[in-house]
């Protein structure tokens, strides 16, 4: 369920006019595959890969951690349209920016 809030709170940080980077990291990198299923969740009944993908409609942008790809077994062309993996060196940049606001689950 921490994968199902985290996006509730992306979706709504996003309708209240945020830019929402998401950063996928361990099992969570599983929700950036291409036929990503998972569990239903309510009171919506939708998954979390299908939060994922409402979110990135509304402008959000995604991303694998560095160390997913390498140590998942999956490679790029397995990732869903739009998701990348992840460059520490941008990323460490970016969580840098004095604006940035960084939420972790």
């Amino acid at each position: 369920m921490s994968q199902g809030v985290a996006l509730v709170l992306a979706t709504q940080m996003q309708a209240q006019g945020g830019q929402v980077h998401i950063l996928l990291c361990d099992k969570a990198g599983d929700l950036a595959l291409k036929g990503a299923g998972g569990e239903t969740l309510k009171p919506q009944n939708v998954t979390p890969a299908q939060m994922l993908d409402g979110a990135m409609k509304k402008g959000a942008t995604a991303s694998v951690c560095a160390l997913y790809l390498p140590n998942s077994g999956h490679t790029p062309d397995q990732l869903k349209d739009g998701v990348t993996a992840a460059k520490p060196d941008a990323m460490g940049k970016a969580l840098l920016e004095p604006q940035r606001k960084v939420v972790v689950f």
